[in-house]
């Protein structure tokens, strides 16, 4: 019994060492005709009053992208055990004393005050409490107790607060880890006395910490026996620093910092260097050539630059690289075929740069290829057959460029292929079957083409299909009816802008997963199916465009996170009276049947119900694929009779139209509860009565059209409160009276009044009797004013006015450019839009 007592502590003991890589620098050495000391009685006393300090959280969720999963290491502990057998503690085997506790992705939470038992170890080399909560707890001073600690480790785990000068009170640390607590604050004076004392750090990660308040200068103190140094999104300005001493680096991280200027001539003497991030900092120039003598790099990243110029050719001597990243910066020039010469490379990412020419045919020796991106670029000729022989690649973007010629995949041995993007190119013929036959496919987008011909049912055998964009094309012929019931994956189809006819599909299954669907701009007659109600997580639903005929469809009500409805431009026709329930529609922000036949009352009862479109959120995203950050929603939008395709949808859009049909009856007020709604258009209509002053009550509308009716009455002074308002146009109605003045009302020309005959005031002619109606309003009007001017102040960061980045947009899409507009609203994520379609 005590030679295996013995054996488990030396097992346990052995397993630390090679774990941490500590070999003979740790105290070690046992005589093998003794058996090992049991655990400390105080020690284990000590650990025991640790683990009751935690609970153990049940939902483990916010962990599971950590490999290996986290599970409660702290529940093999029991009191009358020898400590030295508990999971995730080490003891020395001459002593009995707890040398490490190794509590990483333990699920523990809660807060380590100054009085914890753990700060009664102080024999401890080695501690790691990483991928835990501790609920925002301070690193309070005792951590610097420990000074036999050579290893630790709190990474990813909710700490905040300043970092305690302490930490430099741990002369033997050879590796100090606290990234990813991004409100940790580490000061210059606490930074510089760490790089003064801790002489023997050999591993250094503050990644994610805030340096804001470092200088770049202070890292010239850091230990010249630092093999890896971490400070990756840590704030940090100024010239890139010299750090030339730094001799024995393997792994150099600065990555998401501010840093500017050049990269220096000392790096050359890094010789050792394995891997290299300067990602999303300013650096500029050309690249430098002394890279190249790096030899021993193995992961390259310089993403996210104002690099220029071209790949240097010194490129060739980096045999051992396995990934490079140059996405994002300004080179130019042809893609080198010396990289075809770089074997090992199995991750390429050339990405939104100015290259041009054609693929390098010595790509086709890249056999270890899984990732190549060479999207947003100026790359031409046919897409190369040879990437077809590349039997790894799993991801291949090559969208935004000026390919040309058929698709050429036929004999193709992509079996792994999980991600192609080929859209925004010039691409034509028809989808050829080997597309099919990429079994693996998640993600296929071929939007954007010349591509024409029908789409084989066939598609339907790519199970795992996640995302399907086929849009703006000439495809036609029938959708294949499969589309709806092949794969419960498929959470993105997009066939919009095509020339399809027929039906669109008749069956969606139960349990699909559709969030995004778009038909729109096609030949597509009938009915919507009632089965599309089994899409219960459809987030939009595009179906303008095309020649359906059919009445409202109510059961659509049930889609609980509906958020966008596009019926526009069909044949829709009959009452749009919507249900008492207050659950209809409640997400939907964007409301669309302009340009049908429909009659009656506006629907009232539904815009009882829109309470998205009621409550104004400050959070500005995209909306897009869930898994995929890369693919962004569109939608298609009308504007001043021109349609247009908005390529990314803010989650701030709110817009009602309901223009061209023939409803009847009164602007009901309920209309007035929307107070985050943006564009309203409800001309060429039929509508009577007066414009309703409720109206004024929509403080962050800035589009009003209600011309082209039968309203007669004056124009509501209380709309004079829409301080956002840019466009307005009540032209070709029966109003009479003066016009309002002041703020907007200024702004806006005659034609927003033309056909109105008992209109006047500015800008038409003046009233007669000289009558004037002043900007004056109750109480409450006023306040819902001040209220709406107070969005206007909150929401400027977001950037204000609709309108003109969608009038902007259309610009882009018609021409591609300018240039500097799409860099100033996508932040150069895409400097090619998609083509607008007529």
């Amino acid at each position: 019994m005590a030679s295996l007592l013995w054996f488990a502590h030396f097992l346990s003991f052995l397993l630390f060492h090679l774990h941490f890589q500590a070999g003979s620098s740790l105290p070690f050495s046992f005589n093998s005709s003794s058996a090992p000391m049991p655990c400390q009685h105080d020690q284990s006393l000590a650990l025991l009053q640790f683990m009751k300090t935690f609970s153990i959280r049940s939902n483990a969720s916010s962990w599971d992208f950590l490999y290996p999963k986290p599970y409660p290491k702290t529940e093999s502990w029991k009191e009358g055990t020898d400590c030295c057998l508990w999971d995730g503690v080490t003891c020395e085997i001459e002593t009995g004393n707890v040398i490490g506790l190794n509590l990483s992705s333990s699920l523990l939470y809660g807060t380590i005050h100054s009085n914890n038992s753990l700060f009664l170890l102080p024999h401890l080399q080695k501690l790691d409490l990483s991928n835990n909560d501790f609920k925002q707890s301070q690193i309070v001073p005792q951590f610097g107790q420990f000074l036999n600690l050579r290893y630790l480790n709190l990474n990813h785990s909710v700490f905040e607060g300043q970092i305690p000068l302490e930490i430099s009170y741990l002369p033997a640390l050879v590796s100090l880890d606290l990234s990813k607590n991004p409100y940790l604050i580490l000061e210059t004076f606490i930074f510089n006395e760490l790089v003064q004392n801790l002489t023997q750090l050999q591993q250094l990660d503050l990644s994610e910490i805030n340096m804001s308040l470092v200088g770049s200068s202070s890292l010239m103190n850091l230990s010249s026996s630092l093999t890896s140094l971490k400070l990756s999104e840590c704030q940090l300005l100024g010239k890139f620093p010299d750090i030339s001493h730094l001799s024995k680096l393997v792994l150099l991280d600065l990555s998401y910092n501010n840093f500017s200027g050049e990269i220096p001539s000392s790096l050359e003497n890094f010789k050792q260097l394995d891997t290299l991030y300067l990602s999303n900092n300013n650096l500029n120039g050309q690249i430098p050539s002394l890279l190249g003598s790096l030899k021993e790099l193995s992961s390259l990243d310089l993403s996210y630059n104002n690099f220029n110029g071209e790949i240097p050719s010194s490129f060739e001597n980096l045999k051992l690289l396995d990934s490079l990243y140059l996405y994002k910066n300004n080179l130019s020039g042809q893609i080198p075929s010396l990289l075809g010469s770089l074997k090992k490379l199995s991750s390429l990412d050339l990405s939104y740069n100015n290259f041009n020419g054609e693929i390098p045919s010595s790509f086709e020796n890249l056999k270890q290829l899984y990732y190549l991106d060479l999207r947003d670029n100026n790359l031409s000729g046919q897409i190369p057959s040879l990437l077809g022989r590349l039997k790894k690649l799993s991801s291949l973007g090559l969208s935004y460029n000026n390919f040309n010629g058929p698709i050429n995949f036929q004999g193709s041995r992509l079996s792994r292929l999980e991600y192609l993007d080929l859209s925004n190119n010039l691409l034509h013929g028809r989808i050829p079957s080997s597309i099919f036959k990429l079994v693996n496919l998640s993600v296929l987008i071929l939007s954007s083409n010349k591509l024409i011909g029908e789409v084989s049912s066939a598609v339907c055998e790519l199970n795992s299909l996640e995302i399907l964009d086929l849009s703006n094309n000439s495809l036609n012929g029938f959708m294949p009816q499969c589309l709806g019931n092949f794969s419960n994956n498929l959470s993105v189809l997009h066939l919009g802008m095509n020339k399809f006819h027929g039906t669109i599909l008749e069956t969606f299954s139960i349990g699909n997963n559709l969030r995004y669907l778009n038909f729109n701009g096609n030949q597509l007659q009938g009915k919507i199916p009632p089965s599309i109600c089994n899409c219960i997580n459809l987030e939009i639903l595009d179906l303008g465009n095309n020649n359906m005929d059919d009445t409202f469809p109510h059961f659509l009500e049930t889609l609980s996170k509906l958020q966008i409805l596009i019926l526009k431009s069909n044949k829709f026709h009959g009452l749009v009276k919507g249900t008492s329930t207050n659950y209809s529609f409640s997400k939907l922000r964007i409301f669309d049947l302009s340009n049908n036949t429909f009659n009656g009352p506006l629907p009232a009862e539904y815009f009882n119900n829109f309470k998205a479109m009621m409550i104004f959120d400050l959070n500005m995203k995209y909306m897009g694929a869930p898994n995929y950050s890369s693919y962004d929603y569109s939608v298609s939008l009308t504007l001043k009779g021109l349609e247009i395709e908005l390529v990314k949808i803010q989650t701030l859009l709110t817009s009602i139209d309901l223009s061209g049909n023939k409803f009847t009856g009164e602007i009901p007020q309920s209309i007035g509860k929307l107070k985050s709604l943006k564009l309203l258009n409800l001309s060429h209509n039929q509508l009577t009565g007066n414009i309703q002053p409720s109206l004024g009550n929509l403080t962050n509308l800035e589009s009003l059209d209600l011309s082209s009716n039968l309203l007669v009455g004056r124009i509501p002074m209380q709309l004079t409160y829409l301080t956002f308002l840019e466009v307005f146009r009540v032209s070709h109605n029966q109003l009479e009276g003066p016009i309002p003045e002041g703020k907007q009302f200024n702004t806006f020309d005659s034609t927003s009044y033309e056909g109105n005959l008992g209109l006047c005031g500015f800008p038409l002619e003046k009233c007669d009797s000289g009558e004037r109606q002043q900007p004056t309003a109750s109480k409450e009007i006023d306040s819902k004013s001040k209220i709406g001017f107070g969005w206007k102040a909150i929401s400027a960061g977001y950037g204000c006015g609709v309108i003109f980045g969608i009038a902007m947009g259309y610009v882009v899409f018609k021409t591609r450019k300018p240039t500097w507009f799409v860099r100033m609203v996508e932040g150069e994520r895409h400097r090619k839009l998609k083509r607008f379609s007529n």
